[in-house]
């Protein structure tokens, strides 16, 4: 059984041996159930293949799709910079006392060391 099959590169008009074909490519059918099931899975991946063509022309979408994105984003990132300065306001306050105190202990310190610089 031979059918008149053009591949590239090969001349016009050369044929090809059916089971050859199927044996070379190690796609052959191996009966009308089988070839349905190949053809129905060739369908599935060229409807998936078209619709990701489509996505890919559909500019506008994409261009949705991203600005969406960097919106969440930049929504994640405020969430996440108010969180900081919640917990760096909690540790300031817990710590505001100490820091007075030290402060205040530094400026009483320069204040001597001051005086008694003038008094020599």
């Amino acid at each position: 059984m031979t059918h008149e099959v053009r591949r590239a590169g090969s001349p016009v008009g050369a044929h090809v041996d059916a089971g050859a074909e199927a044996s070379a490519t190690g796609r052959g059918a191996k009966g009308p159930d089988e070839l349905r099931r190949q053809i129905e899975q060739t369908r599935h991946e060229l409807g998936d293949t078209v619709e990701e063509l489509a996505g890919k022309m559909d500019v506008r979408g994409r261009a949705r799709a991203r600005a969406e994105d960097l919106r969440d984003r930049a929504g994640a990132m405020t969430v996440q910079m108010r969180s900081s300065a919640a917990h760096a306001g909690e540790v300031g306050a817990r710590y505001r006392r100490p820091a007075v105190i030290a402060g205040a202990v530094i400026a009483v310190a320069t204040g001597a060391v001051m005086v008694r610089r003038r008094r020599c």
